[in-house]
């Protein structure tokens, strides 16, 4: 049994009773002017195991990069606006004492008493792991560091699975959502100026992680309070990448909550911020990156799997929970499946 099993296994011993471009014109609807969030701590329920959330306002910003930035990319652009309605965000990146209870459930749930698997039967039904055919955290550390390796649509069913256990709708961020909450109402490259120079205080790059991720919050928050947004693991979005989507939205007025919505491919998708093991242009708050199939090259199954990336071990997420939901992420689930084409 691997180390990051029995350590989940500990935690559970302490247990109590095609892709379309999407947007809404904003002077069409605009964000609801409800109480602004609170920040909160939520308890994954049948475990001792929380994690923190964070509000984030609403608001309207200019997503991507102006032609005069450093070492921007053509995807980056053009640059538009974009209305935020206010939502919830992970202060931190999901760690492998969070996700280790969805990925390994089936596993562990036999050795919890009666009361506690009570406690779990409503999500007996989703879908889960497949286990992974070596130790996913690759040796580099499990108690509070960030998961990583898994897939999109992995990433997906963990907030379904989530969102199940809480009553609450926890999902990705949409790359929107994802680049607002990194800026934190910033216009430079990075969330604390443009001066790269000071990335070391801020995140892990590949200048000085020494080849590998570290446990979450170890550096600088941004302006809003959240760790980790640029550098140490690279984060899923919902959007299915598309390196001309910005020119799809509105030139004379805001978009509303744009997304490219996942399909049942499973490359490419939108991972953003950066990791350990990049340099600092790729860390930058506008800085995209679509995922490839060359992340599962030393995956021996066949089919390969819809879980695990065997080469992606720069890639994690962070959670978002909408104060409230847009209507084309309603219930949004991911359509992978065994079957699904690659791209």
């Amino acid at each position: 049994m691997s180390r990051f099993l029995l350590s989940t296994i500990g935690l559970l011993a302490g247990v109590v009773p095609v892709a379309m471009t999407v947007y809404v014109s904003a002077s069409a609807q605009a964000p609801a002017a409800a109480q602004e969030p609170k920040p909160y701590t939520e308890t994954i329920p049948g475990t001792s195991v929380k994690f923190e959330m964070l509000p984030i306002p609403g608001g309207t910003f200019t997503m991507g990069s102006p032609d005069s930035e450093k070492d921007r990319k053509a995807d980056e652009g053009p640059p538009h606006q974009v209305t935020i309605r206010p939502f919830w965000m992970g202060k931190f990146e999901v760690t492998w004492n969070e996700y280790d209870i969805f990925a390994f459930y089936m596993d562990l749930k036999k050795d919890l008493d009666d009361a506690q698997k009570l406690a779990a039967d409503k999500t007996d039904g989703v879908s889960r792991p497949t286990p992974p055919y070596t130790d996913m955290t690759f040796g580099y550390g499990h108690d509070n560091y960030p998961a990583l390796c898994m897939t999109h649509h992995a990433a997906m069913e963990y907030c379904h699975w989530l969102s199940v256990r809480t009553g609450k709708t926890y999902r990705l961020p949409t790359e929107a959502e994802w680049e607002y909450a990194c800026r934190a109402a910033s216009k430079t490259a990075y969330a604390f100026g443009e001066d790269a120079g000071k990335l070391d205080e801020f995140a892990w790059s590949g200048e000085n992680s020494e080849g590998k991720p570290h446990p979450v919050g170890q550096k600088k928050p941004n302006p809003w309070g959240l760790y980790d947004m640029h550098g140490n693991v690279a984060e899923w979005c919902i959007d299915h990448y598309r390196k001309d989507a910005y020119a799809t939205y509105p030139k004379d007025k805001p978009a509303l909550g744009p997304v490219v919505l996942p399909t049942e491919k499973r490359f490419p998708h939108v991972v953003r911020g950066g990791s350990w093991d990049d340099d600092p242009p790729g860390l930058r708050s506008s800085a995209r990156r679509p995922s490839t199939r060359e992340w599962l090259r030393q995956d021996p199954q066949r089919p390969q799997s819809i879980w695990w990336l065997t080469e992606a071990v720069f890639v994690g997420f962070r959670l978002v929970r909408p104060m409230e939901e847009q209507e084309n992420l309603k219930g949004l689930r991911s359509k992978v499946t065994k079957s699904s084409p690659y791209q």
